[in-house]
């Protein structure tokens, strides 16, 4: 799934199509990562030690837990779990999982899960999704757990993370090392590339980046598709000794639940999906939804800006924007370069603008970002596209979520690569979105010399017979346009639609008290809201 974050026919339009070449880093990586990416977050809460063959976290034989399986994974679904101490206050454990559930007996992966243990009496396990693909649910737990979930919430439930497969510890995929990224990240092509030469360029580099995938990660590539995650989640179901799943995913958390349900109705516990992705369509359509939906956002904050005295966007929003647009146009003819001596390409730079989109509190730093950045430091804008990427100060990447985010969106969606079709798929976005537009361009490049075929297509999930599933759809949400949200609540057969009145990504935990108390009592008390709710 395409994501994330100039105009016209400018060579600054022609040379931003790099981003999907090299890595999706640009916007895109951004785009779908959770509801948590723009803040900074401490741990809370505490666990024990749950020695194999004991609690209520290990191995269960339980027919009524295990549920309907094949015989082949039944050793999945019993294996025993020991629950260790670790990141201070959390526990965690790893457990095996099949490669390829078509042959569960040929080979094993490792998934990482960490889990907070409920304040209070337990009545069971919350699993979370902060989105991606790639997000790490280890880290949104050790990291964020108090602000991507209530007090009430966690003095009622464990609250159980884990990294997808492929994604951070996780048997990882691996593509790129540290300095590799780093580079890949300041180059930039030249702005008087003729189209077929960038073309050329582009394919070059998607081929030398799809080969070092293959060669580093091997035939794991092809087994990171979200139907496998979501299986994992079932045989992590079972190891907690739940008999159904309760359930809170944010941004592409949403599209993995809802491939749960629809793979297992019948053990559909409690499930919250906010922000939620419309499994019905196609990358091209993801892509152009939040082309209009990041347009809208910068809107919105430029009209926003516009209310504060110092705002550096004078006249109408027309002309706000069209200083952004510049100052991107300016950063394409000439990279700027930051106070650590790395290069700002515009593809990093827009990364940078996008992140703070995601949440309206964040605007002001925005906005500082790009007064330094007129004043000829892109320092604060490579800070803000340095979280982004989850680039720590020392060079270091937290994880591979950028990688993994292409790894699993190559396998999910068949993408466009015949060069007529992606030139005119560019003119709609850049019509759509004359700011963002051409900067989401050209990514079936990307996936086009992968060395596994999509293992899915883009479908309506309806999970018939499932219990209810509430859908939160936010009506500013830029990077999972509210209707995405409608669309799936629709889909599902218990679908339960809420909606909120708000800027930003995602609802559950930065919203208001409607939200949380209306999630909290559907957790705790399985009091499901009214249908079309309006917070």
């Amino acid at each position: 799934m395409s994501t994330g974050t100039p105009p016209d026919s400018s060579p600054s339009r022609r040379s931003s199509r790099r981003r999907r070449a090299l890595a999706a880093m640009a916007a895109s990586a951004a785009v779908v990562l959770g509801a948590s990416g723009c803040t900074l977050f401490s741990p809370g809460n505490s666990a024990e030690e749950v020695p194999a063959g004991q609690g209520d976290a290990a191995g269960t034989a339980d027919p009524a837990v295990i549920g309907d399986i094949d015989e082949d994974l039944r050793d999945f679904y019993t294996q025993e779990v020991r629950w260790e101490d670790c990141e201070e206050v959390f526990s965690c454990t790893t457990i095996e999982v099949p490669l390829d559930y078509d042959d569960p007996g040929r080979e094993s992966i490792e998934i990482t899960a960490i889990r907070s243990a409920a304040t209070g009496d337990s009545q069971g396990t919350v699993l979370v999704n902060p989105g991606g693909p790639g997000g790490s649910g280890f880290n949104i737990v050790r990291d964020s757990i108090e602000y991507v979930t209530s007090d009430r919430l966690r003095e009622n439930y464990d609250v159980l993370g884990f990294d997808p497969r492929g994604v951070n510890r996780s048997s990882p995929i691996q593509c790129y090392t540290d300095a590799e990224q780093d580079e890949a990240r300041q180059e930039s092509y030249p702005a008087d590339a003729s189209e077929e030469e960038l073309l050329a360029l582009i394919s070059a580099d998607a081929e030398e980046f799809a080969s070092m995938c293959a060669d580093r990660t091997g035939e794991l590539l092809g087994f990171v598709d979200t139907r496998s995650a979501a299986r994992d989640m079932d045989i992590l179901r079972a190891l907690v000794g739940d008999s159904s799943l309760n359930y809170l995913g944010f941004s592409y958390g949403t599209q993995l639940g809802a491939t749960y349900a629809d793979l297992f109705p019948e053990r559909v516990g409690r499930l919250v999906l906010d922000g939620a992705i419309d499994p019905s369509l196609s990358n091209e359509e993801i892509t152009l939804g939040q082309a209009v939906g990041f347009e809208r956002a910068v809107r919105a904050y430029v009209a926003d800006c516009q209310q504060e005295q110092d705002c550096p966007y004078a006249g109408t929003v027309d002309d706000g924007v069209g200083r952004i647009q510049e100052l991107f146009a300016s950063v394409e003819r000439e990279p700027m370069t930051a106070a650590d001596g790395r290069e700002v390409p515009v593809s990093t730079f827009v990364q940078g603008f996008i992140l703070p989109l995601y949440d309206n509190s964040n605007w002001p730093v925005l906005t500082q970002a790009v007064e330094d950045a007129l004043e000829g430091d892109p320092t604060s804008m490579l800070y803000l596209a340095d979280l982004s990427a989850e680039r720590d100060p020392d060079g270091t990447y937290a994880t591979n979520s950028t990688s993994a985010f292409l790894a699993v969106n190559c396998l999910d969606y068949p993408m466009a690569s015949d060069p007529v079709q992606l030139r005119a798929e560019e003119e709609e976005l850049v019509a759509a979105s004359p700011t963002f537009g051409s900067f989401l361009a050209y990514g079936g490049l990307t996936c086009a010399p992968w060395a596994y075929p999509p293992v899915l297509e883009p479908a309506p999930l309806t999970a018939a017979g499932a219990a209810p599933i509430v859908v939160i759809g936010t009506t500013g949400d830029p990077a999972t346009p509210y209707a995405w949200s409608t669309a799936l609540a629709e889909q599902l057969e218990s679908g339960v639609r809420v909606t909120w009145e708000g800027e930003g990504h995602t609802a559950y935990g930065r919203s208001n008290a409607c939200i949380q108390d209306l999630v909290d009592d559907y957790f705790i008390d399985g009091t499901v809201p009214e249908d079309g709710t309006t917070c």
